[in-house]
């Protein structure tokens, strides 16, 4: 039985962390996860899904501020005896001592192909820079960023039109087997990292509040990745007539590489039932869904007609009106 005490805090580690408590041959020692953190309009402190999870499983909980400075859990982690730590968004910086402590290795799963977006969100990036495929690693975690040797790699296809809630998903049930193979395999010996590669290597920022901003002066190709991307987090937005409005899902058309349109960035050409079409610089943009200022999320034709069945002409008075 491989005794691991798990790092995570996020929803993505949950089926990875069922899959391990649920293994015949894995046994979680404990949970480390970031604490509690005030949410919503009335700032109610809500624990991490992990600890949840953890709770319901009788599985004891740490929550440092920061593992590095807090020894008192570090030497509860000692007593442990744990044969591997595993880290998963965990959201906190490991230090040489806290690394020194299990008995083989800290695994880290990171959701990408690595050395490519080391980093906080290599998930939203993949798929705001219009990469074809993604992936999942498991590492040895050393000092420094996601800059250890590579165990097992497994690569997930990133298609047209999918966003980063499908792409999320995709990746929380590829984890967690990969996670069981590569501790059962260092543990057994069968299994020899590789050192990353120092070619190609890239980061994935973390992701501000001004990069949710649409720019329609950029491609349509672009913004619909920046909109698949940021998808419900934090979701990207434009103004509307002074009122601020969430894009949530788009579509790029087939002419999109046609410049006969008419049109100035941002400008709206036309409405449909699919949606509305609006010109960018290289292309146009037809807008699915939206969710409006105030408003739940809704179709773009009904926002559209929302808007406009006080105005005497319907919906069409629209057209020639622009996203800013």
């Amino acid at each position: 039985m491989i005794k691991v005490v798990f790092f995570a805090t996020p929803k993505i580690a949950l089926k990875s962390l069922d899959y391990l408590i649920k293994s015949d041959k894995i046994e979680v020692l404990a949970v480390v996860t970031q604490p509690d953190k005030p949410t919503g309009r009335g700032h109610k402190l809500c624990a991490p899904p992990v600890k949840e999870y953890a709770i319901q499983h009788n599985i004891p909980v740490f929550q440092p501020d920061s593992i590095k400075k807090e020894l008192e859990i570090q030497e509860e982690l000692k007593k442990l005896e744990p044969d591997f730590f595993v880290t998963f968004a965990f959201g906190q910086i490991l230090s040489k001592e806290v690394l020194e402590i299990p008995k083989f290795a800290t695994i880290n799963l990171h959701a990408s192909l690595l050395p490519l977006y080391r980093g906080a969100n290599p998930i939203q990036r993949a798929i705001i820079n219009g990469d074809k495929k993604t992936g999942i690693c498991t590492m040895i975690t050393e000092e420094g960023l996601d800059c250890g040797a590579i165990c097992l790699i497994d690569e997930i296809e990133i298609t047209e039109n999918m966003n980063y809630e499908e792409l999320f998903e995709h990746i929380s049930e590829k984890s967690p087997e990969l996670i069981e193979v590569t501790l059962l395999s260092i543990k057994s010996g069968e299994l020899q990292p590789m050192e990353q590669c120092c070619d190609n290597v890239s980061y994935a920022n973390k992701i501000k509040k001004e990069d949710a901003q649409i720019d329609w002066s950029k491609s349509a190709r672009e913004i619909h990745n920046l909109v698949r991307g940021l998808y419900k987090s934090p979701s990207a937005h434009c103004i509307f007539r002074e009122k601020f409005v969430k894009i949530l899902e788009t579509r790029v058309l087939e002419n999109e590489h046609k410049e006969e349109f008419q049109g100035s960035t941002g400008e709206i050409l036309k409405i449909s039932k699919e949606g509305i079409e609006v010109a960018t610089t290289k292309g146009i943009l037809l807008v699915v869904k939206v969710k409006p200022e105030g408003k739940g999320e809704m179709f773009a034709r009904d926002w559209v007609n929302g808007l406009s069945g006080s105005i005497p002409g319907g919906a069409k008075v629209l057209i020639g009106d622009k996203f800013l």
